[in-house]
């Protein structure tokens, strides 16, 4: 049997390293694995559809199901999740103390739409009463000038979203004091610095993020794969083997989590930490599976559409391959 030449996009988390080594396969694929970071791979992804399997962005592929513009369609192999209240950086000489303290102040965004943002303000505004109207959003790059959205969004009125100079950095306004804060995925130079005056919300994140899943259930996806829509019309048995692929790769990366004759990953006490986790999360604490995080993702495309990211409320099952949801059993 030919094997179809394809190429995958994604970053070489421990959950995907084994396809890159090949002991993880795309049953029927001659694959050419490509290691990148994820803004990376978004860019070129979303604007020219480079790549025949991706990581996506979960907001960015909402947007484009809503649209009725999505050029992949997704499986539920969620290689990034995160926990995000560690997300918020704040100037800590603003008398912002609590999440309430944020309404109106003036707060940097590397993008408006990315999942990371959208999950913080969802929680903001669930748990905190603090709406995305309440907060001044200033838009930009946080450590290179001229960012903006990867794809089109249209806010309502309501929201005060305005775009930084283009000689201007969000980590650079922070520390000058420019802007009160920021909502990022990935932490500005001026904190991983100790710049003074610039800290988190939550210092504690850990804890606060363990008592959010222990109330919540939720343990926020980020990114999900995406498989190019043209592909699975024309072969319609990928979106399965490539999902089997995954949770391959996932089974080796949390065997060797709990490795102790010889760590395999750079932290003397990770096994600890692996059996604290499970402690709190259960056994399963990293699920794959559209049925295993319905509830997430309903609460994922309900802040979307909220937030007036999507044109309408998308059904989450939408987003995804439906081949997918049922694998078969022996």
């Amino acid at each position: 049997m030919n094997r179809i030449p394809l190429t995958l996009a994604v970053a070489d988390y421990d959950r995907t390293k084994a396809i890159f080594q090949g002991r993880a396969q795309i049953e029927g694929v001659d694959l050419t694995p490509l290691a990148m970071q994820a803004e990376e791979c978004f860019h070129r992804a979303f604007k020219f559809h480079e790549f025949d399997i991706c990581e996506l962005s979960l907001s960015s592929h909402t947007a484009t199901v809503a649209r009725g513009d999505n050029h992949y369609i997704g499986i539920p192999a969620f290689v990034s999740r995160v926990f995000r209240h560690s997300g918020i950086y704040i100037r800590t000489d603003r008398g912002i103390e609590r999440p309430a303290d944020l309404r109106g102040k003036t707060i940097g965004v590397p993008e408006y739409q990315i999942t990371a943002n959208v999950w913080i303000r969802g929680m903001l505004q669930d748990d905190y009463g603090v709406s995305p109207e309440d907060i001044h959003w200033r838009r930009g790059g946080i450590e290179e000038p001229g960012r903006d959205e990867r794809s089109p969004i249209s806010l309502p009125p309501s929201i005060d979203l305005q775009q930084v100079a283009d000689d201007r950095t969000l980590s650079g306004m922070l520390e000058s004091g420019e802007i009160d804060g920021m909502i990022t995925a990935r932490a500005p130079s001026c904190f991983d610095r100790r710049v003074p005056n610039v800290g988190r919300l939550f210092p504690d994140f850990k804890t606060t993020e363990q008592e959010y899943f222990r109330r919540t259930g939720l343990f926020p996806v980020m990114h999900l794969i995406g498989i190019r829509r043209t592909l699975v019309e024309q072969y319609p048995w990928l979106p399965v083997n490539v999902y089997n692929a995954f949770l391959a790769a996932k089974k080796v990366a949390i065997h060797e989590l709990n490795e102790l004759a010889q760590l395999m990953v750079n932290l003397p006490w990770v096994v600890a930490h692996f059996d604290e986790t499970r402690a709190v999360m259960g056994d399963d604490f990293w699920p794959y599976g559209f049925n295993e995080n319905r509830a997430m993702l309903e609460t994922f495309t309900r802040y979307h559409h909220a937030q007036g990211l999507s044109t309408r409320k998308v059904d989450p099952a939408e987003l995804f391959a439906a081949s997918t949801f049922d694998l078969a059993k022996i």
